[in-house]
């Protein structure tokens, strides 16, 4: 990962973490099968990140573009209780996180990966742009991952905020027995 000094200290503040899905929890691709039924990959790492986040008390949050049932049922499945979908515009979206959350743009970080992004990533205080992202969104972000949307990119963000935050390493000492 990218790592900037900068980076590390707004990690620190981070009480908030929007994910968008497609090309970050997943690869991008899209798979529909002869019915019509959109199916997606999410990988089971950046899951963990996730839960391993939220238990340290950073809240996770996702709003995406599209709308896809299988995308409710992962979220179900990581407890994120705060799930947007089909937002074109992604503000609307994040304005409501804080005002229900009561936090400022400070405190927030978003992992994004195309243009839709931005604008939210333009006003958060940790924006992050995985490996794969275009070009524009790597020139608006803190850091960049070294991994792919789909392929481990969530699971660096959310160990690089629990290492600034201190809490990594009490994070993986019950894993360690």
């Amino acid at each position: 990962m990218n790592l900037l000094n900068k980076a590390y200290l707004r990690a620190k503040k981070i009480k908030l973490i929007i994910f968008d899905v497609d090309g970050v929890l997943t690869d991008g691709g899209l798979f529909f099968s002869d019915e019509g039924i959109e199916l997606k990959r999410f990988n089971s790492l950046d899951g963990l990140g996730i839960k391993l986040l939220n238990e340290y008390g950073v809240e996770p949050a996702i709003i995406s573009a599209r709308k896809s049932p299988n995308v409710a049922h992962r979220m179900n499945n990581l407890k994120i209780k705060h799930f947007y979908q089909g937002q074109s515009d992604k503000l609307i979206a994040y304005n409501d996180l804080l005002e229900k959350l009561s936090l400022n743009a400070d405190q927030v970080a978003y992992v994004g990966d195309d243009i839709i992004d931005l604008p939210v990533m333009r006003q958060v205080g940790l924006p992050i742009a995985v490996a794969n992202a275009h070009d524009l969104v790597k020139e608006n972000a803190c850091i960049i991952t070294d991994k792919k949307g789909g392929h481990g990119a969530v699971r660096e963000v959310c160990d690089f905020i629990l290492k600034a935050q201190d809490n990594y390493e009490t994070a993986m000492a019950k894993y360690l027995v």
